[in-house]
């Protein structure tokens, strides 16, 4: 079975199949902020996606994190770092990209089992 949440025309927030949580990037929902408030939004974003969904950050799988540059690695892994919970880090990859809207600083793609 497919469980799909908040979908769209084009996508969906989460898509659960199985025991497993798909989220779609998360951005911010204040595009002219900084990269440390951004990180904020997203997270706690991925916070509701989750627990909506029936799970929580200590489930995470992956994550994949998109930065507009590179130079905010350091003051967004300051966002991350404090939200992670000790003993439950992903697997994570971080690159450097162009968003879908200039304003956004960092995207974030998470992957979660069901307990």
């Amino acid at each position: 079975m497919i469980k799909r949440l908040h979908m769209g025309a084009r996508m969906s927030e989460a898509v659960i199949h199985g025991q497993t949580v798909y989220l779609a990037g998360q951005v911010a929902d204040d595009p002219t902020a900084d990269v440390v408030t951004q990180a904020k939004q997203v997270v706690a974003s991925i916070d509701r996606l989750l627990a909506e969904a029936g799970t929580d950050k200590t489930r995470i799988l992956r994550a994949g994190i998109f930065l507009r540059n590179m130079s905010d690695f350091a003051a967004m892994n300051t966002i991350w770092d404090a939200w992670v919970p000790k003993g439950h880090a992903p697997a994570r990859a971080t690159c450097e990209g162009a968003l879908a809207n200039p304003g956004y600083l960092v995207e974030m793609v998470i992957t979660a089992a069901l307990p």
